[in-house]
């Protein structure tokens, strides 16, 4: 039987609110869009210049598909965007390793257990694999890692000390296969959702959302502690006051989130999927256990769908995973730029036609910065300080506007058209200042391609026909160039070339 691991510990500079240094906020305030009351607030820290952050992480039974990572890439987005501001910010994140089971009802088995079956691995090896796989997409993506990591099975002491303390407050009771939370006992119990069930409990009935057990007071009552079956034993399974077992799913957001960010905080971030179970069980969970205000802002990103309100899903098999899209010829970054195109609260609907266009348009982009560093080795005399200011001004605007990425990339691309009088060394610096929250890596320089002696033969042979007005010819040598997988534009400073 596994033994209760010791919590995981945190480097001196992890556990203190780490930023990165501030660009250019001024002040301007930060407009949010709080799923409690669904409605955009200022925010305001409960510490000045301090954020704690939860971000509810993976469970790591399989790989992440891109619908799970358009999430991260929203919280990341944010994270950015605090720091930008100046604020300094602790981001933690919980690895699921045990206790999320396939039935929302506290019912069926524990994916890590299904997980190790389909592979003939232990739980701890596939627990470990798919960690590793999870922050190697999130690097992929250049999502910054949060500054504390934490897995379930290294709180089980905090997760049985929650439960106490529950216990002692009366919102506990034991059945045949577990510990449950009482929700009839939870004042505004479904708050997070618009609605609370307060009092309502015994004219509920068993419906999609939950199936009922006859030994439950309340459908939406949900598990703190399950026993492990008697006829089986369980690869994780640890020792509590009430017997062998393992933690509920729910619990350990709560213990560990409060572990590293004290009993309230300010930010929850997730999925819309866990509004109506997940989180609102650990608000009910967290707010019986401690009688404080759990989280200040709960933020929540939409779905990534295939079509018409198809949800992609590992339960029913239409994943696609990051790895898919670089086998297809993608970089990382253009699914990055395809979520950015959307706001966080809007569905997104995944096609490889808009994961081309988000390519096009990243590659575009690319390709104009390399353009303007070429200009700014030319350049002479001082930028628009005014116009400067006022890229800043929209840019920042936009981004604090509840993370509306959609409008700062167009804010980008306004930058890029722009007729006012701004340098390329303006440009370029104001592009660096905004890559800092858009996370697309634009200073990363490319692989340099060598020009194949046929295709520099080609050029040369193109120009001379050009200067004796051989244009026909010319239009010619251009199609041949292109079927050995270069394409070449004429531009004031000469011709530019670049691969297929």
């Amino acid at each position: 039987m596994a033994e209760s691991g010791k919590a995981s510990a945190c480097r001196a500079e992890d556990c203190e609110f780490k930023s990165r240094p501030e660009l250019f906020g001024d002040g301007m305030e930060i407009m949010l869009l709080n799923t409690m009351g669904r409605r955009k607030e200022i925010f305001k820290p409960m510490k000045r210049g301090k954020v704690g952050m939860y971000c509810c992480g993976p469970t790591v039974y399989n790989y992440a598909h891109v619908g799970n990572l358009r999430t991260y890439i929203f919280e990341d987005i944010l994270r950015r965007t605090l720091e930008l501001n100046g604020f300094k910010v602790r981001h933690v994140m919980n690895v699921t390793d045990v206790g999320h089971l396939t039935s929302d009802a506290d019912t069926g088995e524990d994916k890590m257990e299904v997980g190790a079956r389909r592979e003939k691995k232990s739980v701890w090896k596939i627990a470990a694999f798919y960690t590793k796989e999870f922050f190697n997409d999130t690097k992929r993506l250049n999502i910054w890692r949060p500054t504390i990591v934490c897995r379930a099975t290294d709180h089980i002491k905090e997760m049985i000390g929650l439960i106490k303390k529950l216990e002692r407050r009366g919102y506990t009771y034991v059945t045949d296969d577990g510990v449950y939370y009482d929700t009839s006992k939870f004042r505004d119990y479904g708050k997070l959702t618009g609605m609370t069930f307060n009092g309502l409990h015994e004219n509920l009935k068993a419906g999609a959302r939950i199936e009922f057990s006859p030994q439950k007071r309340n459908i939406t009552d949900f598990a703190l502690w399950k026993f492990s079956p008697k006829n089986r034993k369980r690869q994780m399974e640890w020792k509590s006051p009430w017997g062998i077992g393992f933690p509920g799913w729910h619990l350990e957001c709560s213990a560990m989130s409060i572990k590293y960010l004290g009993e309230s905080f300010d930010v929850h971030c997730g999925g819309i999927d866990h509004i109506p179970i997940h989180h609102t069980n650990e608000i009910a969970q967290s707010e019986g256990a401690t009688g404080k205000k759990f989280v200040k802002y709960w933020l929540h990103g939409a779905f990534l769908v295939l079509g018409k309100n198809v949800k992609m899903a590992k339960s029913i098999g239409n994943i696609i995973t990051l790895q898919t899209l670089v086998d297809n010829g993608f970089d990382p970054l253009d699914y990055r730029y395809l979520c950015l195109t959307a706001h966080y609260r809007s569905e997104l609907e995944f096609t490889w036609e808009n994961l081309q266009s988000a390519r096009n348009s990243l590659s575009t982009l690319r390709e104009k910065i390399k353009m303007m560093r070429d200009t700014m080795k030319k350049e002479k005399g001082k930028g628009n300080s005014d116009a400067v200011k006022h890229y800043r001004q929209v840019f920042l605007e936009a981004v604090n506007d509840d993370l509306n990425t959609p409008e700062a990339l167009s804010v980008i691309w306004d930058l890029l058209r722009s007729e006012r009088k701004i340098s390329a060394r303006d440009k370029l610096k104001l592009l660096h200042e905004f890559d800092k929250v858009l996370g697309l890596d634009l200073e990363r320089k490319e692989k340099i391609e060598r020009l194949p002696k046929k295709v520099k033969k080609l050029i040369k042979e193109r120009e001379k026909q050009r200067k004796l007005g051989n244009y026909e010819e010319a239009d010619r040598i251009r199609e041949r160039i292109k079927e050995l997988g270069f394409v070449i534009e004429d531009t004031s400073e000469g011709v530019r070339w670049k691969k297929i």
